[in-house]
């Protein structure tokens, strides 16, 4: 098991991106295509998170086959990243996520945690990881509940580190119009502080 100063880009996992859904809130609420190509401050949410993907300087994959459900997305991403030290399971959806976060979440990876999800002010949220070992389970998810039994399975064994992340980005997922207009109010905020 690695120790705590195991560097991270030896061991470091791969994020995998979910950009398969057809967000039907989002046009439900209003909204007109693909609420991933929705601007956000002049640039679509996609870019947004893709960029503090690209930021962390982690591994990443992104997944947009357009799969039936999360889980079938979840799953063909890791099948496609068989040789990952683990993964980042990331909506791609969660434009004010934060490099940082990404990073803390794949160290405790790193540091022999089996899972781990970051958590804001005592909520849980994305990204959450997997280590190596949760291959399988999650190469083997379809339909639409996402990786939701894999995580619940490791929690009961008590083998989930949450991570405490100052970012709320964690939970500023855009399914409507009035999340993307929250979302740009504390983009907003974050840029003049």
């Amino acid at each position: 098991m690695p120790g705590d100063n195991t560097p991270l880009s030896v061991n470091a996992p791969t994020v995998i991106v979910l950009a398969s859904g057809r967000g039907e809130r989002f046009v439900a609420s209003g909204g007109s295509g693909s609420k991933l190509k929705a601007l956000l401050l002049d640039k679509p949410v996609l870019e947004h998170t893709l960029e503090a993907v690209r930021a962390s300087g982690l591994p990443w994959h992104m997944e947009d086959a357009g799969h039936a459900g999360m889980g079938d997305s979840i799953g063909a991403g890791v099948r496609a990243t068989p040789d990952a030290a683990g993964w980042l399971i990331l909506p791609a959806d969660l434009p004010l996520i934060q490099p940082a976060t990404l990073l803390q979440v794949a160290q405790a990876l790193s540091n022999g945690a089996d899972a781990a999800q970051a958590v804001y002010q005592d909520q849980r949220g994305h990204p959450v990881g997997f280590g190596r070992g949760s291959g399988p389970a999650l190469a083997a998810l379809a339909g639409a509940q996402g990786a939701a039994p894999v995580l619940r399975a490791l929690r009961e064994a008590g083998r989930v580190v949450d991570v405490p992340v100052q970012d709320a980005g964690i939970l500023t997922d855009i399914d409507t119009l009035a999340d993307l207009a929250r979302a740009q109010a504390l983009l907003l905020n974050r840029l003049s502080s």
